[in-house]
């Protein structure tokens, strides 16, 4: 182990060049972040060279760590083992932790001695579900069917007597004694084979309930059932993606958007998508397989893992990953980067499905082309300055996510330390405030601010961000000839003001500019009131 009082005091020649797994400590020695490497030395100095071109999260995390301390251990093998138990026993505050951005829906049937059918996002041990189910109209459409077909409750307490779902022939009414435990236990069965997967089964049954209506000449109920077999039938083809693959896969796709990776994964159970998950999380080193690693401690290992990027470095390294997984599934796991047939098909709809995919037909990638942004600006953040005379000297700011206001993303500033009318020294005030903040609680940053104003408040902002050493990208659209002014330039661009691009750009600051006003006027009616009271 060796201590550091500060990021100067780091020497590489103190860490040997072995493989084994690494921990960054605290002062008080909590252990902030556990990783693995081939080459131990390499590996931690590679966090200490070139700061500024480490990602936002890691950066907080090198200028805490004051202890550094090793495990050296045979194998690659060896070292993912260890790194994935040290991180279950510390749960270290900077390795990554895994929320789905999404909670799905489930069809779910009670264990009553009449099991009533439903949906919940949140499943116990008082249900058994089934899903999830990422298309909703699909889920609903299914439970639907269930409903028609098997004629299963789905009030939440039995009625005292018959609802219209019996009347309609859609229950077998179990709340009037119309029907006896053991047949509509044979009712659920059905039902459950159907939402098992099991079609075949479901359509062989309905064959013979229509066969039999049709020879009672019921004719109305065989239409009803022929209609249901269609039904069903169009609803294999929705769900059905590679019905000769009998393995279950994941897909994973991974898109960097900035600070941020944004992750999608598909299950595939015997060819049938079966879920799907989106996740966001704060970039940093070795993400991606840090991902992977994490994620499958805690859910059910598939034979193939299906990726659109590698997460290895070179061939020793997949072997080592499919190793460890191997072990923990208890059978043999392979990943595949796939270059050609139905793989990279389900791969490209994985990213199409990104969280992080944004339309190129759009305002964002017009105003990423034109501004020459490294990511998409979806996250975009606009301050404005607003006073009377050298009173009520105030702030606003909005946040516009993928084209939309964010509501709760809007602040108003009350200025501190300004005490006259002084829009540049005002701009740096809050500018300063708002990021420091989001530094201090961990949260992501936009991928683009916005100022009302020209090139003195863009630079003001600009020296703002300086002095938190943020490399955000930062523009000022001035409202006499609509120019975007950029940080240390003294020569704006000057765009079509009708086109997509301008248009998101001038609702964002005219959004930004009322909302300021109104605080403004807020401030001037409270002063009023109060004299007024005195």
């Amino acid at each position: 182990m060796i201590f550091i009082d500060a990021i100067r005091d780091f020497k590489s020649a103190d860490v040997p060049s072995k493989t084994g797994v690494y921990l960054y400590k605290n002062a008080e020695g909590d252990v902030l972040y556990c990783g693995k490497a081939k080459n131990l030395r390499a590996r931690v100095k590679s966090y200490f060279s070139s700061q500024h071109l480490l990602p936002i999260k890691t950066r907080r995390l090198v200028v805490q760590i004051r202890q550094i301390d090793w495990i050296i251990v045979d194998n690659e093998v060896e070292a993912l083992m260890l790194e994935n138990r040290l991180i279950k026993q510390y749960q270290p505050k900077y390795n990554i932790a895994l929320k789905d951005a999404k909670t799905f829906a489930y069809i779910a049937l009670s264990k009553d001695a009449y099991p009533r059918i439903f949906t919940t996002r949140k499943p116990t041990a008082k249900m058994e579900v089934f899903g999830a189910y990422t298309d909703g109209h699909l889920r609903a459409e299914l439970q639907r069917m269930v409903i028609q077909i098997f004629k299963l409750r789905d009030c939440k307490t039995l009625p005292k007597k018959a609802c219209l779902n019996f009347h309609i022939h859609r229950c077998t009414a179990p709340c009037i004694g119309n029907v006896s435990q053991i047949e509509y236990a044979k009712q659920v069965d059905r039902a459950r084979q159907l939402l098992n997967g099991n079609l075949k089964e479901t359509l062989r049954f309905l064959t013979s309930e229509m066969q039999r209506a049709s020879d009672e000449q019921k004719f109305e109920r065989a239409l009803e059932i022929r209609n249901q077999l269609n039904r069903l039938q169009n609803l294999e083809k929705k769900q059905i993606i590679d019905a000769q693959n009998t393995q279950n896969q994941d897909v994973i796709a991974f898109d960097r958007q900035g600070e941020q990776m944004h992750i999608v994964r598909f299950g595939i159970k015997r060819g049938v998508l079966s879920t799907k998950q989106n996740f966001c999380v704060d970039y940093e080193t070795r993400i991606k397989q840090a991902f992977v690693m994490a994620f499958y401690q805690t859910n059910t290992l598939p034979h193939e893992i299906i990726v659109n990027q590698p997460i290895w470095g070179d061939d020793a390294e997949k072997e080592s990953l499919e190793t460890v997984l191997s072990q923990l599934r208890g059978g043999k796991v392979v990943f595949t980067l796939p270059l050609r047939g139905n793989k990279l098909a389900l791969v490209k709809l994985a990213e199409k499905n990104s969280e992080s995919n944004i339309d190129h037909d759009s305002a964002l990638f017009d105003l990423q082309q034109a501004l020459n942004l490294e990511t998409l600006p979806r996250v975009i953040e606009c301050f404005d300055i607003s006073n009377l005379g050298n009173e009520h000297i105030v702030s606003g700011m909005t946040q516009f996510i993928d084209m939309k206001a964010n509501k709760n993303g809007f602040r108003h500033f009350e200025l501190k330390t300004v005490v006259h009318a002084d829009d540049f020294a005002s701009m740096r005030e809050v500018v300063t405030r708002r990021y420091t903040r989001l530094m201090e609680e961990e949260k992501s940053l936009p991928n683009l601010i916005v100022i009302d104003g020209g090139l003195g408040q863009v630079n003001a902002a600009f020296h703002a961000l300086n002095a938190l050493d943020l490399s955000i990208p930062l523009i000022g659209l001035a409202k006499k000839q609509e120019e975007i002014y950029f940080p240390l330039k003294s020569d704006p661009l000057i765009f079509n003001q009708n086109t997509r691009m301008m248009l998101l750009l001038r609702r964002i600051r005219d959004a930004t500019h009322d909302f300021s006003i109104g605080y403004n006027r807020k401030k001037r009616a409270m002063k009023l009131r109060d004299e007024f009271e005195k």
